[in-house]
């Protein structure tokens, strides 16, 4: 558990009167709607999961916006924040990302990849942003696309400005800067994560970019099109010869592949426990399940086999042209819910769910390339040789984003920058096995990423690897290894305590 400070009736007078002097804090643009101070053990509403462990501690409230104005149709917008200053300030800074479409301006807390504490209750100094706009349907609503403002400041510059102006108040309200500053986010918030790193190399010592959301356009071609239109050509027809995809893939079907999935590739890290540890060494094909001569049962038939196998290879074009990476065969692949597995075919993840028998790839990757979004940039030598530390974690169940997506442009950077040995002194990645997107899977998606992370910037430690936990496992502890290596069970010893494995 980490330190809360109790406080004298006269500190906290005092702290109370330098928090709420905030409130006339001046700079351009920027308006401050309030700065209050927080009593420990106050509650905050947790929108991600599950509460956590650790008491909130007492805390300088500020909140406010930056540029606002009046856009398309008379809307407002304006770039919204809140900041949480602890009392018992650990010098640190970090800003958490968003999710979805933003829009909200979620609590600050810094939950993300912090294990059970999160970043407040260590006393980091924590800033949120709806990055400039309103969400008025739900965490994925990009109405406020229609203003071209609302849209850079999504795309890019929200972000950037909202961690200058937290500096600048965490400056004032302690009397000194932050020593170092972190961002960590997921989806949406781990391609921030890389915007940063790419567009604002000096603002963030270190950061972490979980499954991001690098690439939505091509993303949605592959689970809104391509896949279904893989299981649509398969599915039973209704009256009015429409594909009723959900019944493309059976329950029989998805507990036949998931089996035989397990049996392949489980036992490859030492033991057979549900976990398939090494993704890229997992060389299960559906075509080894297709029904043979004279048999019907406990098998695929070549028309779903085939079916399968194109829509986990993710789109190609006619002439073969990979436009967006396939995805692993991992376990939970099959899942039916609360987030389904690719192969569990039913209503589009974004939008209406698609009738089309057909889809044309090169037309649609042309249109869904968004360069003001997409977080492509693999030039990371400022943001490296300033000591810079970037850490990539991604669900290898993952329906939304392809882990194959994320780990090629770690490649591709890797490629950019001098090679695997060199980035390895200042970026990671991490398959996290079984976690779908951001958390939740048949896998271990607790870990505290957070720590690793300031302990290289602030020690020049490099993770060697991270603990995970998980409901989805219960007892069970497990490293995660950066890659290239992976866990593997060292032949003795309790199967379930991360200590009885090594990273090889």
């Amino acid at each position: 558990m980490w330190p809360v400070l109790a406080l004298s009736t006269g500190a906290w007078a005092q702290q109370a009167n330098s928090c709420a002097s905030l409130v006339t804090f001046k700079s351009p643009g920027v308006e401050i709607s309030k700065a209050v101070p927080i009593a420990a053990g106050t509650t905050e509403p947790n929108p991600w999961g599950p509460g956590h462990s650790a008491p909130i501690p007492a805390y300088c409230r500020v909140e406010g916006v930056i540029n606002s104005r009046a856009g398309v149709g008379g809307e407002e917008f304006g770039i919204n924040f809140a900041l949480a200053m602890p009392e018992d300030w650990n010098g640190d800074f970090l800003m958490q990302g968003g999710g979805g479409g933003n829009g909200v301006v979620m609590a600050p807390l810094g939950l993300n990849a912090a294990g059970d504490t999160p970043a407040l209750m260590r006393g980091f100094a924590v800033v949120s942003t709806d990055t400039g706009h309103k969400s008025h349907r739900g965490p994925f609503d990009f109405d406020f696309m229609k203003d071209e403002q609302a849209y850079l400041d999504f795309a890019y510059l929200a972000n950037a400005q909202v961690a200058t102006l937290a500096k600048q108040l965490i400056a004032q309200y302690y009397g000194k800067p932050a020593a170092f500053s972190y961002f960590s986010g997921c989806s949406t918030g781990g391609r921030e994560g890389m915007i940063l790193s790419q567009r604002y190399p000096a603002a963030f010592d270190g950061i972490i970019s979980g499954d991001p959301a690098m690439r939505t356009g091509l993303s949605n071609l592959a689970i809104g099109k391509w896949i279904p239109v893989a299981f649509n050509q398969i599915a039973p027809k209704d009256a009015d010869r429409k594909p009723i995809i959900a019944q493309a893939i059976s329950d029989i079907d998805r507990k036949l592949i998931a089996d035989a999935l397990l049996q392949k590739c489980d036992a490859k890290d030492g033991v057979a426990d549900g976990i398939i540890s090494d993704p890229l060494g997992c060389d299960f094909d559906p075509a080894a399940l297709t029904c043979k001569a004279g048999k019907s049962e406990s098998c695929l038939t070549p028309e779903k086999a085939a079916a399968i196998k194109k829509a986990v290879g993710g789109p190609k074009t006619p002439g073969g042209v990979q436009v967006y990476p396939g995805f692993l065969y991992d376990t939970g692949i099959t899942a039916s819910g609360p987030l389904r597995g690719i192969l569990s075919p039913g209503p589009g993840i974004f939008g209406p769910a698609t009738t089309a028998m057909e889809v044309d790839v090169e037309k649609e990757a042309l249109a869904d390339i968004q360069p003001l979004v997409d977080s492509m940039s693999t030039n990371l030598t400022t943001f490296s040789g300033h000591g810079g530390k970037l850490i990539f974690y991604h669900g290898d169940s993952d329906p939304w984003f392809s882990p194959l997506d994320t780990f090629g442009y770690y490649k591709d950077m890797s490629a950019a920058n001098g090679g695997p040995g060199a980035v390895s002194k200042w970026s990671q990645f991490y398959f996290v096995p079984g976690m779908a997107h951001c958390g939740g899977g048949p896998g271990l998606d607790q870990f505290d990423l957070l720590s690793a992370l300031v302990n290289w910037v602030e020690k020049g430690t490099a993770p060697m690897s991270v603990i995970a936990t998980g409901n989805a496992f219960p007892g069970h502890s497990r490293p995660l290894c950066p890659y290239p290596k992976h866990a593997h069970y060292k032949g003795q010893g309790d199967t379930q305590d991360a200590n009885n494995y090594e990273c090889r």
